[in-house]
């Protein structure tokens, strides 16, 4: 993976479109869990963008690696780096929580094209797989924002230190 786009450093890039697919993923994939009608709106939406978002996740980890072999490093440094390592298995979850919700409204669907709802969909399976995705939805939506508040106080803690800011976690000047 090149470290750098256009002579910009390639992980805040990359970032960015995991900054927006992501907590959109899960959003999607809370209301889908939640709404039936939504579910039904959102059928191919939903595990479409958790599938982008998932692609994007290691994209961002393997760039933030060739970022971090070219800064200072400190310890907020390696907090957000431990973190962003943990959203892979949440954006798996999304994504395979999104891809059942979709099957199971498919299914749903089709069943009620041939009146034989109650077989082909059972209710208590979809709820359970809607809680599921209820509770993934949420871990993400923390998790991304605990990553993005770490990479922003990584960033950020070094050039308010320059500016009369705190010093704590800053690198030794």
């Amino acid at each position: 993976m090149p470290s750098s786009i256009f002579g910009l450093p390639a992980h805040p890039l990359i970032v960015h479109a995991v900054v927006v697919l992501v907590p959109l993923a899960a959003l999607l994939l809370g209301a889908s869990a939640v709404s039936p009608r939504f579910r039904h709106w959102a059928r191919y939406a939903s595990p479409v963008t958790a599938l982008l978002g998932l692609l994007m996740v290691p994209l961002a980890t393997s760039s933030g690696e060739n970022l971090e072999r070219n800064v200072q490093g400190s310890a907020l440094l390696r907090e957000h780096t431990e973190l962003g390592d943990t959203l892979l298995p949440f954006m798996i979850g999304v994504t395979v929580l999104a891809f059942a919700l979709a099957w199971l409204e498919l299914r749903g669907t089709r069943g009620e094209a041939s009146a034989s709802r109650a077989r082909s969909t059972s209710p208590a399976l979809v709820r359970v797989v809607a809680v599921l995705a209820v509770v993934a939805a949420l871990g993400t939506l923390v998790q991304v924002g605990r990553i993005g508040h770490s990479g922003a106080k990584s960033v950020w803690s070094q050039t308010s230190t320059s500016g009369g800011g705190s010093d704590e976690g800053a690198p030794a000047r």
